[in-house]
């Protein structure tokens, strides 16, 4: 089913929103009241087994209201956005308010300041629609067929204003635009995959991505089955985020504060190699960077690990408000780089290898030891045995235990940061990296 966007109704604009939250702040009988916005109108077109299998797009608005008597507060939605549902939702956040506990964590809202102003909203993303999607899909599709191969993916865009508006002030208003490519090429029981996702739909790079994924299928076709154990490894970049990704979701101050971080006592000290730098660069071009967060603070540029050493941990108001932090650091465009000449791509890796094993991507990663960061999880569409500078064979996938505090103290090549996405984390800036130790634990049966 195709429903056409140019049925569905303007998005909320940034006087429109001002006009719905004052409406609310001026009824308000309650201490403290912050309305926020979500406005989302979303494309999604599927295939599989080199068909179209879903072509849809959906809108919903969503204003929510949340009202607070002193440490007592609660929270409304409404999808209707005509002056007496306003004043219903309002009248039911009082109401959940008044019958709610203390929160002993409760804040007022974030004093008003100027956010900064991204481009965050491509006029080519927001306005694609299914005819767009289509002819991407289509796209990859065709170049799939050629080969006699069976494509499976999803291309989507979509845009969404978001808005915050508190009774001190505090205000703000930003359209939001983003694209996601995702395609699985399939060679009997071989499997390439390639993913983007961009602010811009015309950066997704289709027959760029698409060709790649058709070269792992078939390069992974008879893969041969290599024995358990520590190899040297060439991570490509979606490997890479896939590790990454776990190390900073658990970068949060309050598991530091009770000692069960993987960090404990570790602030101000060397944590990976001292040539890597995190960093959020939300200015980034190629990063999903914004104006403010959920809870009305500003995006800001920081860094996070500075030459191996930690240096910032993510808090929130209340943690950041106990530990005396005023500026609260943000981390939504996150960038690894490494200090030193990088290769200048990943063939240029393999060329300078030695022996090891290639792997594209990670899946289904998942904690073993939250305390030293121990993961697992298993290679994915593309693994392969590199010898004297060539990809010799496709190799039968592993299983992994490896924390990534272990597997990047050090690293043997690298090369320039890189955009990186897959199935479990967001869209990051990292380098494909060789190291010299990693532990595969055991041998899938795919």
């Amino acid at each position: 089913m195709t429903v056409l966007s140019g049925t569905w109704p303007k998005m909320t604009s940034c006087d429109e929103f001002r006009f719905l939250s004052e409406l609310i702040l001026t009824r308000s009988s309650a201490d403290h009241t912050i309305v926020s916005l979500h406005d989302h109108h979303a494309g999604t077109t599927r295939f599989a087994n080199n068909q179209v299998v879903q072509n849809i797009d959906t809108r919903r608005g969503t204003l929510a209201v949340t009202v607070a008597f002193e440490g007592q507060h609660g929270t409304a939605t409404t999808t209707d956005f005509t002056a007496g549902s306003i004043q219903d939702t309002l009248a039911r956040a009082e109401r959940i308010a008044r019958i709610s506990p203390v929160d002993p964590e409760y804040l007022p809202p974030p004093d008003p300041c100027v956010f900064p102003i991204r481009e965050t909203a491509k006029p080519e993303t927001v306005a694609a629609g299914p005819v767009k999607r289509l002819e991407y899909t289509n796209e990859a599709i065709g170049h799939c067929r050629m080969e006699n191969l069976m494509a499976a993916g999803v291309i989507s865009s979509s845009a969404t204003a978001v808005g915050i508006a508190a009774d001190n002030g505090l205000f703000g208003y930003e359209r939001r635009a983003d694209a996601r490519f995702s395609l699985t090429v399939q060679a009997g029981d071989a499997t390439g995959w390639s993913a983007a996702v961009h602010r811009s739909i015309d950066h997704l790079k289709v027959q760029e991505r698409t060709l790649a994924a058709i070269a792992k299928a078939k390069r992974g076709r008879d893969a041969c089955e290599m024995p358990a154990g520590q190899y040297p490894v060439i991570l490509e970049p979606a490997a890479v985020a896939g590790l990454w990704a776990w190390l900073i979701w658990s970068l949060d101050a309050k598991s530091y504060a009770r000692g069960t971080s993987p960090f404990a006592g570790k602030l101000g000290q060397g944590i990976v190699d001292e040539r890597l730098t995190l960093m959020n660069v939300p200015d980034h071009a190629d990063l999903l960077g914004e104006g403010f967060t959920h809870e009305g603070l500003p995006s800001t540029s920081s860094v996070w690990i500075d030459h191996g050493i930690l240096t910032q941990l993510a808090y929130d108001r209340f943690t950041a408000k106990a530990d005396g932090v005023k500026t609260i650091p943000t981390l939504e465009a996150p960038t690894l780089s490494v200090e030193g000449i990088p290769a200048l791509s990943i063939p240029d890796l393999i060329k300078n290898t030695e022996r090891a094993i290639l792997v594209t991507n990670f899946w289904y990663i998942r904690p073993v030891n939250p305390r030293d960061l121990l993961l697992t999880g298993m290679t994915r569409d593309g693994t392969f045995l590199v010898e004297k500078g060539e990809i010799v064979s496709a190799v039968r996938n592993f299983r992994f235990h490896e924390s990534p505090l272990q597997v990047f103290q050090r690293l043997s090549a690298w090369t320039a940061p890189m955009e990186a996405v897959n199935s479990e984390t967001g869209k990051m800036l990292v380098p494909a990296v060789a190291l010299p130790h990693f532990h595969f634990s055991s041998v899938t049966r795919f």
